[in-house]
Formats: structure tokens, C-alpha cells, sequence
């Protein structure tokens, strides 16, 4: 049972100075100080940089000489006086500290921080040592937590501050190719430079008072104090903070009074962590609720509302219920951020934004002639339609190979190739994966006025041919005669419970008619223990490659598909010889499968993530009445794996 009931909660002004706005100067309510210096910030013209900031966001830096990382055995030293080397092998000098930082191997395994402090205490003490700490109130934030949807939400609020005209900031998690990708000013990441000059500076002051009782700190941690760095360096007007896990314990819980939170969708994940249920999950949500600190959530089950209103209730917090966004409102519009599931995270951004302009005193301000009842500001729908978000519920198209044959020739002699990706891992998250997708494929992103609370009707613009494939009858002559298939591409982590996510996958598919003519399960590339970045090398070596799990996802699969546990190899070591499925197993009539054959199972195990990319785009290569659509899920290192790859 989901709970809509609410408390009225009006977002009045309390005491916060106005802000700037693109075309209009607005006293700062803070003022800026010495945590930036050393970072060799030039704030000469401030007023004249925040004027045109739409246009040349951030400020000007003074020439800095390049740093050269050394490692050692127990110790990172950064020489400044060693000839310049090119930024790409600082960058990768930069994550493999980060690297270093990591305390765990896998998801699941126990931290071991070391010292006598706790956590938030740990973080408390980091940001005195840069000199932060004072300075953390005047980022004016929005503080986001939640099961699913925190990411999308976090991501809506900043596109619509920023389209509101204010500097924005935002940290989110986690990152898919690239760890700049946590870290937005006015919606795009960090340059590798900027980057390199507030990590360094902020390794370097932390290393320097590193003690017993006291040690650097962990990845995260450290992610989020580099955060309340950059947004205070950069004179963000406004903080967007995603939490990391949970809210009560999260390191970004250091936040002492936020102009406004956020609770997400709540569901079962993380359970080794927060809890097995739903109310012990909602508890550490409710965490980042301050006293009289105004606060939204969505519709969520009982048990979790129920502990969501206590909390708030205990904390004199006034809470209300922020409805799913009418897409009527939209006034014609798309939501950029594609799924069902996303008006539930766009009317949450509403109400958080609107309330942050209301207690910061610019809403009468901004929209003095635009308050019209009902109907929301122009900004705000500019926000909604642009906000991006990688690898939840996006499409790739994968463009054919550039080579001296015209585009139009090379376009119509291969297949096609179509990547729908989305990191869902939890039940909750599967189920709205699922709907989407199969809405994706037949062509059909319009939401219904009622597709929020059901899965969307598909008309009469596909039909299903067999199992599997998809014949569109809207298109031209040529593209008719294409067969579309659609594929799984899977992985997920360990602590994950597969039983429960692909029979969700399966069965939320096959209720909108779209059944999967093969799965492929691989290993990702990324590691729990290592931070790359977006040009990290790239190994297709799949010598002693471990794939007991990816074999056991398969066996799952072809249960679920045949009803009986299936006969399959069981080796789990594999050469080159035979990593790749013959073409024929993706050319074939699904109706073919067999469980008992091997060769015409409906579900294939390749050892390397990019063998498999390589393999697809081969045999859409050779059948060009082939249009090949991949659902990439179950994991967001799979899916930023993917990216990386088709970047390349």
C-alpha cells in the first residue's frame, strides 16, 4: 500500500539572503574566504564573472606548474618541480590515489578505517583541517536521499536552479566512466585541470596531518569532502548533495542545516548495511531531517511512511507529500529523463526547488508575473527537458564504422544497433527498467495520463512476429523488412539476488509483450578496487577469467525461460578459441532453444566485455536486415563499462 497523506508545509523565507540572477546583481549571502587560496583562485571581478556565468562559468586560476605524482611503497608525494608531463598521465597519477583510498574489495566486505573516530567525526575534522567547515552553510542545499530515483531527482533540481539563473553545484553517485562525472558546475563536469588543482590541494592538506588516530580518508569520504571543496571554490549559490548510502551515518550527513531534503522512492537494497526491511532501510533515510528543516518525499509503503512521519514528527520537520508531475504541465514537452517512473522523481525536483527559491527569498522575485496557479514557470519546464543524467534509461545508437564509402551506403549495409541502458539492481528499480524498455523499443515514450500507476497500452504500431522479434509496421519499405531482435546484456554484483531481479525483468517485459530472444551475462570490466578514468586502457584478455557467476546467472536464466534447470557447460576457464557464440545463435528463431542443447540455448556466457561489443557489431556488420536492440542492466559498472566502450 503506498501512503499519499501529507502535512501542510508552507516554505517560507527564513532569514536567507537573495542570490544573484543571470540579468540581475543579488547580494551573496556568504562571504567567501581563505579555504580557496590555496588553491590559486582569482576572485578579482567576482560580481562580473556571476553577471555572465551562463556563458563562462567558474573563475580564472593562475598558472600552476604541473605535478608529478611519485608513489612509494606506504606514501604518495607530489613533486612540484619536476618538467611538465601531459595532463592525461597527472590524471591517471590522481586515480590511482584515489585507488589507494579504497577499503573494501567488494561491495559487502567490512570497512576498516582504523583511528579512534566515527565517521561523521572523521569527516568533521577533514573539513577543518582545509578550512571548510564554516563554510559548508553558506552552499545554501538541497539534501537528497532515497532507494531509487535520488540521482534523477538531484539531477531535475539542478537543471531547473540553474535554467532559474543561479550557479549550480552537484554531487552525485555513483560515476560511470569517469570520476569528474560526481562533480557539476552549472551541469557540466570538471575539467581534468580543475579537477587535478582541488584534488591535490586537498590530498596534499590531508596527507599532511594524517596520524594514527587519524588516517586519510576512504574512497567516498574523500569524494564528498573534494565536493564541499569545489562548490565552495567555485561560489556555487546553490549545493545539490546526493547521499551516498543511507543518510544517518552517510559522510555527506555533516551537513547541518540544509535549506530543504528530499526522500526518493524507498525499497530493499543495501540490506547488509541498513536493514532487512522497510522500515529499518526508511530510518536511516530519515537521518538527514534537521529540526524544522523543511522536507518532501513520494508515496511510499506504509512502513516506510509511517517511520518517515515519526521521525519528522519527533524532529518538528514538516513533511509533505510531493505528487507524481502531471505531464499536462509540461505544456507539450518531453521529460529529458526518460521512463514512467521519472514524473515521480520530476514532481519531488518540483517541490524541492520551488521551496529552496521560496526560503531563500527569490521566488517572488523570479516569477513576480509568472505565478499563475496550477502552471509551472518557464525555467522550471527548460529544467525538466534538458536535465541529463548517463546510464539511466538512455539509448545508443551504435553508428557504423567511418570508412571512404558514403554514410548512406555504410548505413544500409549493416544492421542495426541499439543500446538501452539503465543500472537498475534492485527489485523496484528491474520493474521500472523493464517498463521503460519495453515502451523503448516499440516506440512508445509518450506517457499515458495514467501510465503511472500502469504499464502503458501499446497500440497498433508493432506487432509481434515470433518470440523475439518485432516487425514495424509504420516504417518504410526497406526498414519493414528488418527483424528486430531483443537481447539482455547482464551482470550484476554478488551481494545482489538475481533470483529476484530477472524472474521482475522477465515477467514486467513479457506483460507489455516484449520477450528476449537471447541473454548474454559477462563479467564488467571495472573493479570495486580501482578507479579508472575515461581513458584508462582497456584489456579483451580473458586468460584465468573467473566466470562461476556469470555461469550461474546463465543457469537462472535458462530455468526461468524453460521451466527446468538446464544442461549447460560447466567450465568456467575459457580461451579465444571458443569465447564467442557462433553467429548462427544470434541469427536463429528464438523458438528454437532447447535446454538441452548447448549450442541453441537461449542465453550465451562471454568472458570479455569487449569481445561481446566486438561480436554484436560483426554480426549486425553481416545481416543488414538486422536490428539488434540491447537492454544493458543489473548493474551501473556494467553499464558504465558499456559506455566507455562505445566512446572508443
Amino acid at each position: 500500500m503506498l501512503i499519499h497523506s501529507s502535512t501542510y508545509l508552507k516554505c517560507g523565507i527564513h532569514g536567507i539572503s537573495h542570490f544573484h540572477k543571470k540579468d540581475h546583481q543579488f547580494s551573496l549571502g556568504t562571504r567567501w574566504g581563505s579555504p580557496c587560496s590555496s588553491t590559486c583562485i582569482n576572485t578579482h571581478d567576482i560580481s562580473s564573472q556571476h553577471k555572465h556565468h551562463s556563458q563562462a562559468y567558474g573563475f580564472r586560476y593562475k598558472k600552476l606548474s604541473s605535478q608529478v605524482m611519485e608513489k612509494t611503497i606506504n606514501n604518495v608525494v607530489i613533486k612540484d618541480d619536476m618538467p611538465n608531463l601531459p595532463l592525461s598521465i597527472s590524471y591517471e597519477a590522481a586515480m590511482d590515489a584515489l585507488s589507494s583510498t579504497i577499503t573494501r574489495q567488494k561491495r559487502g566486505d567490512q570497512t576498516h578505517v582504523g583511528g579512534k573516530y566515527g565517521k561523521l567525526e572523521r569527516m568533521s575534522m577533514y573539513l577543518k583541517i582545509l578550512g571548510l567547515e564554516e563554510h559548508i552553510g553558506g552552499l545554501k542545499i538541497i539534501h537528497v536521499a532515497g532507494t531509487k530515483g535520488k540521482g534523477s531527482t538531484c539531477t531535475f533540481c539542478e537543471a531547473i536552479l540553474r535554467e532559474c539563473g543561479f550557479q549550480t553545484g552537484l554531487f552525485t553517485s555513483p560515476h560511470l566512466i569517469d570520476v569528474r562525472e560526481r562533480f557539476r558546475i552549472n551541469g557540466l563536469e570538471l575539467s581534468e585541470e580543475k579537477f587535478l588543482r582541488y584534488f591535490w590541494d586537498c590530498w596534499n592538506h590531508l596527507k599532511a596531518k594524517v596520524t594514527e588516530d587519524l588516517p586519510m580518508p576512504p574512497l567516498f569520504q574523500f569524494l564528498t569532502v573534494l565536493a564541499f571543496k569545489i562548490f565552495i571554490c567555485e561560489q556555487v549559490d546553490v549545493a545539490i548533495i546526493e547521499v551516498g548510502l543511507g543518510g544517518k551515518k552517510d559522510s555527506t550527513n555533516v551537513i547541518k542545516e540544509p535549506v530543504v531534503c528530499g526522500i526518493t522512492s524507498l525499497g530493499m537494497d543495501h540490506t547488509e548495511t541498513l536493514g532487512n526491511t522497510l522500515g529499518e532501510i526508511a530510518s536511516h533515510k530519515a537521518g538527514i531531517f534537521k529540526p524544522q528543516i523543511p522536507a518532501f518525499t513520494v508515496a511510499q509503503p506504509s512502513e516506510a511512511m509511517d517511520v518517515l512521519q515519526g521521525t519528522a514528527f519527533d524532529q518538528m520537520v514538516p513533511l509533505e507529500v510531493a505528487a507524481p508531475l502531471d505531464y499536462r504541465k509540461l505544456e507539450g514537452l518531453k521529460l529529458s529523463l526518460s521512463g514512467d517512473h521519472q514524473f515521480i522523481n520530476a514532481g519531488l525536483a518540483v517541490s524541492l526547488c520551488k521551496c529552496w527559491l521560496q526560503r531563500t527569498g527569490n521566488w517572488r522575485n523570479l516569477f513576480r508575473n509568472d505565478d499563475q496557479k496550477g502552471k509551472l514557470p518557464g525555467a522550471f519546464l527548460r529544467g525538466l527537458s534538458t536535465a541529463h543524467l548517463s546510464g539511466r534509461a538512455q539509448v545508443v545508437h551504435d553508428s557504423p564504422r567511418t570508412s571512404s564509402i558514403s554514410s548512406e551506403v555504410v548505413g544500409n549495409s549493416c544492421g542495426d544497433l541499439i543500446f538501452y541502458l539503465d543500472g537498475a539492481h534492485s527489485p523496484e528499480s528491474m520493474e521500472a527498467c523493464a517498463k521503460w524498455f519495453s515502451s523503448a523499443v516499440k516506440g512508445n515514450q509518450q506517457p499515458s495520463p495514467s501510465s503511472i500507476s500502469s504499464t502503458n497500452m501499446i497500440g497498433n504500431m508493432v506487432k509481434v512476429w515470433k518470440n523475439g522479434y518485432i516487425r514495424d509496421e509504420n516504417k518504410n519499405i526497406g526498414e519493414s523488412m528488418k527483424i528486430t531482435k531483443q537481447v539482455l546484456l547482464f551482470n550484476c554484483m554478488e551481494v545482489r539476488d538475481p533470483q529476484v531481479l530477472l524472474p521482475q525483468l522477465v515477467r514486467t517485459c513479457a506483460s507489455a509483450g516484449t520477450h528476449f530472444s537471447k541473454a548474454i551475462f559477462v563479467p564488467s570490466m571495472s573493479t570495486y578496487n580501482k578507479v579508472t578514468s575515461g581513458a584508462s586502457f582497456i584489456t579483451s584478455d580473458i586468460s584465468n577469467k573467473d566466470l562461476t557467476w556469470q555461469f550461474s546467472l546463465q543457469r537462472l536464466w535458462e530455468k526461468i525461460i524453460h521451466g527446468a534447470d538446464p544442461v549447460l557447460d560447466k567450465n568456467v576457464k575459457m580461451d579465444s578459441a571458443v569465447a564467442l557464440p557462433p553467429r548462427e545463435f544470434l541469427y536463429e528463431d528464438a523458438l528454437n532453444c532447447s535446454r538441452a542443447d548447448t549450442r541453441n540455448a537461449c542465453s550465451a556466457v562471454i568472458p570479455s566485455l569487449p569481445l561481446t561489443i566486438k561480436w554484436l557489431r560483426d554480426c549486425v556488420k553481416e545481416n543488414p536486415s538486422l536490428r539488434v536492440q540491447v537492454l544493458v542492466t543489473g548493474s551501473l559498472h556494467l553499464v558504465g563499462d558499456v559506455l566507455k566502450l562505445l566512446r572508443r
